[in-house]
């Protein structure tokens, strides 16, 4: 389940640590843009085809099926890492609150909106993640950059002050998403030391700390109960996608871990970016729930043509031959 990275928690020499190479960040870039991708269309076929009235039973299915195919991996020695102690808790905080209110919201909002509108919304993501590692890693960005985020605003700006569907709720939901999504990234980022817990122990303890808090939610809710009420849990069509939302769940958890792990929170926020481009298009012809106006259209593509510029201009800096100045003292650390 590796792409390349030194096993974690299994006492390897960190002096033997390398640093991630270009096909290493390209593959988990891709991967992670992929599952994002089939994601976001099979969970709107789920809560809007379907009807499905539970985003946050869907979200404890997610996260059930990450923590028994990491556990079951870690006891047949496929991937390391630590057993559980006292401390763990400590290093984690604040990952497990960010990551279940990445979870719920992105799901919410999903349903609420549609996938153009969601799409384009998502692109608050962008900004917030360069703010949150402005101040909270001391990244700094360039001119141009800068520049193609204002497009990306300006054109969110336009399309959503021109939906014609407008959905206060939604856009609440999307805007939560974009900030939890936002912080997610960066301190995941900044708890992925191989030294702790590494990526896999990150994800595991994540999932196994929040999924019982998540579950007295959605029955305090009444979530849980119209899930078992539901009526399409003997279509076998549904219950196939609703399996198939479950472990795309797990590898959009992994890979999004997998691709802030070799590249950045940057970069993972600027895939997404991309893959949206793809979603919204496909939103305009599938899904039934898009009004078409003018304005929007103008607004979808200036948003889609910032995105596309900034996408360019990030992920050719990210594989450039020579490594990040930040990257190079993690390796020297490594070494002393």
């Amino acid at each position: 389940m590796t792409a390349g990275g030194p096993a974690e928690g299994s006492g390897a020499d960190p002096g033997s640590a390398r640093l991630p190479s270009r096909a290493a960040r390209l593959l988990s870039a891709l991967s992670y843009g992929t599952c994002s991708f089939l994601l976001v269309l099979v969970n709107k076929a789920l809560l809007t085809t379907y009807r499905f009235p539970s985003p946050i039973v869907l979200g404890i299915g997610q996260m059930a099926v990450t923590i028994m195919i990491l556990y079951v991996s870690k006891l047949n020695k496929i991937i390391h890492f630590p057993d559980f102690d006292k401390k763990i808790p400590v290093k984690l905080f604040p990952l497990p609150l960010l990551y279940v209110g990445n979870h719920i919201s992105g799901l919410l909002s999903t349903s609420k909106l549609s996938l153009p509108m969601f799409t384009v919304l998502r692109k608050f993501t962008i900004p917030l993640t360069l703010l949150l590692e402005t101040i909270i890693l001391g990244k700094q960005y360039s001119l141009s950059v800068i520049v193609s985020v204002c497009a990306i605003i300006l054109g969110a700006v336009i399309a959503a002050g021109s939906d014609l569907a407008f959905n206060l709720e939604g856009y609440a939901f999307v805007f939560l998403n974009d900030i939890f999504t936002a912080a997610n990234g960066v301190y995941t980022k900044q708890k992925m030391d191989p030294k702790e817990l590494g990526k896999y122990g990150v994800l595991f303890y994540n999932a196994c700390f929040m999924i019982v808090p998540t579950v007295i939610i959605s029955v305090s809710t009444g979530d849980l109960r119209q899930a078992t009420e539901f009526n399409q849990w003997k279509n076998v069509l549904f219950i196939v996608q609703f399996l198939l939302s479950c472990f795309l769940g797990f590898l959009l958890m992994y890979s999004t871990v997998l691709c802030s792990y070799y590249n950045s929170a940057l970069t993972t926020a600027v895939v997404g970016a991309i893959k949206n481009v793809s979603i919204a298009y496909i939103g305009m012809l599938v899904g039934g729930d898009y009004i078409f106006s003018v304005l929007n259209f103008v607004g979808l593509n200036i948003c889609m043509a910032g995105g596309l510029r900034y996408s360019f201009l990030t992920l050719s800096s990210q594989l450039k031959p020579q490594q990040p100045v930040d990257e190079e003292k993690s390796l020297q650390d490594l070494k002393d």
